[in-house]
């Protein structure tokens, strides 16, 4: 098989869903928010009752203009909504309200890096529409209904087909993740259901100028099994071409615990839904204010945030690439530089013994033990060299279960370095006395017995002695 993959393309679009952190609904006055018991936030207009009438969130269309701003799209001051008609069981209208032919976002395009190279990905377009509600499965071939989450406020953002490999859809969605983040229209968790991937795989002989036909994948609540999906397609779809049938467009699943999709039904098309204007809503109107006032008020976006980070802290663009990746971590390391004044240092601690922690512990930066004064106390101290290397990180582990502050526990626990050369001296012409084989041999010049000697000094002086000292005295001793 692998050799009959090389004569075909995979090309892939992306559908994703953003739930919006606003306070109340797309087109009612409940509240949108996660956790609460089913059924609770629920109105007439969002259960579509008789009579009821839907009003546009303001802070949706503002949070939709930043993005437009943030993705550069071009901004449809006219627009207006549609319903997409079907039925579901979580949709109590048997309609949704969206965007179909006059979208608030058009023609954008997002950047990422790639092996130090930058890469382009279209995107089509983004629109704003309501949610469904949510069916709960139980085991006894039951299913409940949540219309909580129907009519919370959701930002559909859909990629042009240009992406053309797995990773290159996971880089995408990440570059996607993070810039929303930064603007600070979702917190994007795919736990809650606040992002979610729809993936739209074909594939073409190479050469070949038209796309082949294209099925989804529906859902998908990781990237990691957004890649994991993309790959089986690719090869699903070759092997049903290669033996000489059809793709059909359909809609499909992904079987996590099979790895493997499953098809659920038909591919609809557009005109399957019967879209139609809204006739509840009027077209909604854009003023050029609006637009700008987004604009001049938009965060600092990722791309920004590096090259500020370049110039003002001198950092390796592989740390800048990961202390950006989430802007809470990024401000962490701003804060504490700002204790510190020491940033290549700071963003070491952070990159190694502090990422592990979280990563460990599977927390977030802001739910790490150690208060930022402290933490930029046991920095300063081991820049110092009041530390080192290893006592530092032994005073690490001790500050998550102390609230002492990193100079008391250095007197409390014996920690700090050994400044004392005719100390070490001492220490080192004993090790040489214990170990007289091996000093011969260092001194007729067997130089990797250096590190058998500093593994020794190291370990009867506790860690509390520079290597780098010890090595030179070891240095001086031998001539």
């Amino acid at each position: 098989m692998n050799h009959k993959i090389k004569k075909w393309q995979l090309t892939v679009g992306l559908e994703v869903h953003i739930q919006l952190s606003t306070k109340t609904k797309m087109f009612c006055p409940c509240p949108s928010k996660y956790g609460a018991t089913p059924n609770t936030l629920i109105c007439p207009i969002c259960l579509g009752l008789p009579g009821a009438l839907p009003s546009i969130n303001r802070e949706a269309i503002n949070m939709a203009i930043r993005l437009g701003h943030a993705l550069n799209f071009k901004i449809n001051k006219k627009t207006e909504f549609s319903r997409k008609n079907y039925y579901y069981p979580d949709l109590p209208k048997g309609y949704q309200i969206s965007q179909f032919d006059k979208p608030i976002c058009l023609e954008g395009f997002i950047e990422f890096e790639k092996n130090n190279e930058k890469k382009m990905i279209g995107i089509t377009r983004a629109h704003l529409e309501e949610d469904s509600g949510k069916l709960i499965h139980h085991s006894n071939n039951h299913s409940f209904v949540d219309l909580n989450r129907a009519g919370s406020p959701l930002i559909e953002i859909v990629s042009e087909p240009e992406i053309h490999s797995s990773e290159d859809a996971r880089l995408y969605l990440e570059k996607l993740k993070q810039t929303i983040e930064y603007i600070n229209i979702s917190d994007c968790d795919m736990e809650k259901g606040n992002l979610r991937v729809d993936i739209n795989v074909s594939v073409n002989k190479k050469g070949d100028n038209s796309l082949g036909t294209r099925r989804e994948i529906k859902n998908l609540n990781s990237f990691k099994a957004v890649q994991k999906a993309i790959n089986f397609e690719y090869t699903e779809q070759i092997k049903i071409i290669e033996n000489g049938k059809k793709v059909i467009q359909s809609t499909l699943t992904w079987d996590e615990k099979n790895n493997k999709t499953k098809i659920l039904r038909k591919k609809e098309d557009a005109h399957d839904y019967r879209y139609f204007p809204e006739p509840d809503l009027p077209p909604l109107l854009i003023s050029d204010e609006q637009i700008e006032s987004a604009k001049v008020n938009l965060a600092e976006l990722p791309n920004d945030k590096k090259i500020r980070f370049k110039k003002e802290y001198s950092l390796k663009n592989q740390d800048i690439n990961i202390l950006i990746s989430n802007l809470d971590l990024a401000n962490y390391f701003e804060k504490l530089t700002s204790k510190t004044n020491l940033p290549q240092i700071t963003a070491n601690w952070i990159l190694v013994e502090i990422l592990h922690y979280l990563n460990s512990n599977n927390i977030k930066i802001n739910q790490f033990p150690i208060e930022i004064d402290k933490m930029a106390e046991l920095i300063k101290l081991f820049d110092n060299k009041e530390l080192t290397n290893l006592n530092a990180k032994k005073l690490f582990n001790i500050m998550m279960k102390s609230k002492e502050k990193p100079s008391d526990l250095i007197k409390k626990y014996n920690l700090k370095t050994i400044k004392d050369d005719d100390l070490l001296e001492t220490a080192i012409q004993d090790i040489f006395k214990k170990n007289p084989t091996e000093f011969k041999r260092l001194k007729n010049g067997d130089h990797k017995l250096i590190g058998f000697f500093m593994g020794q000094a190291m370990r009867t002086l506790k860690g509390k002695a520079d290597p780098k000292s010890i090595q030179e005295i070891i240095n001086k001793l031998i001539g």
